[in-house]
């Protein structure tokens, strides 16, 4: 007996487990684009921002940000938009941590579904088994009444009724693997942009910080100008 006859044999439940499964799958693999290193967080772009931080161009810093669609430009670019209307370092730590939360949010969308979908199939599962068992026992009871009371077939439709718990935990077993995947993928993506929006925040502070000592000795030569 191929995969089709079992598929059949299984009954209308098997239907909704293909479904579960081929949802789960193109969630997975839409997270799994969306989701990369390379579009989230250009180790690059990292750099380069933060070179020209430290080279204290951060018109020219916020400007690259603005036009960068990653995420981590997204949060960098509010620190320094705050930074830039001379806000404090709290100000400016709060602003970012407000888009970082915002972007990961973002990140976990529709993750959960495959998680859903995990958890979903095997009781999808065990839900044609139920219904096939209440099937065989119903016949076996018809047979019973009519004399006709046969082993065989009684065996038969057990494993018959079996077949969408086996094919309900074929779906899920992946299906967890993935998501728990994507769930590790994301934490050490999440974890590495919060180092890198922290240290843009420190770097900024030092740029306030060196700004500071400039700005009261020009105060004084004007003040000696004038």
């Amino acid at each position: 007996m191929d995969v089709k006859e079992l598929f059949e044999q299984g009954g209308p439940l098997m239907w909704a487990i293909l479904a579960a499964s081929i949802i789960g799958v193109a969630v997975f693999i839409e997270r799994l684009w969306s989701l990369q290193r390379a579009r989230l967080l250009p180790r690059a772009f990292v750099d380069r921002i933060r070179a020209l931080v430290m080279k204290r161009k951060i018109s020219e810093a916020l400007l690259l940000c603005e036009e960068n669609s990653s995420s981590i430009a997204l949060i960098m670019a509010a620190g320094l938009r705050i930074h830039g209307q001379g806000r404090p370092r709290e100000a400016v730590k709060e602003s970012v941590e407000e888009v970082g939360n915002r972007e990961v949010a973002r990140m976990g969308r529709n993750v959960e579904i495959i998680g859903t979908v995990a958890a979903v199939s095997p009781l999808l599962g065990l839900l044609g088994t139920v219904v096939g068992m209440i099937q065989v026992f119903k016949r076996f009871v018809d047979a019973y009444q009519s004399g006709q009371v046969g082993p065989d077939a009684f065996a038969e439709g057990i494993w018959q009724a079996l077949i969408t718990t086996a094919y309900g935990l074929v779906v899920a077993i992946p299906m967890l693997v993935l998501y728990k995947f994507l769930l590790g993928r994301n934490e050490r993506i999440v974890v590495d942009m919060e180092e890198d929006a922290l240290g843009l925040v420190d770097l900024l502070g030092d740029a306030t910080r060196a700004e500071a000592p400039a700005a009261e000795r020009k105060a004084v030569v004007e003040e000696a100008h004038a």
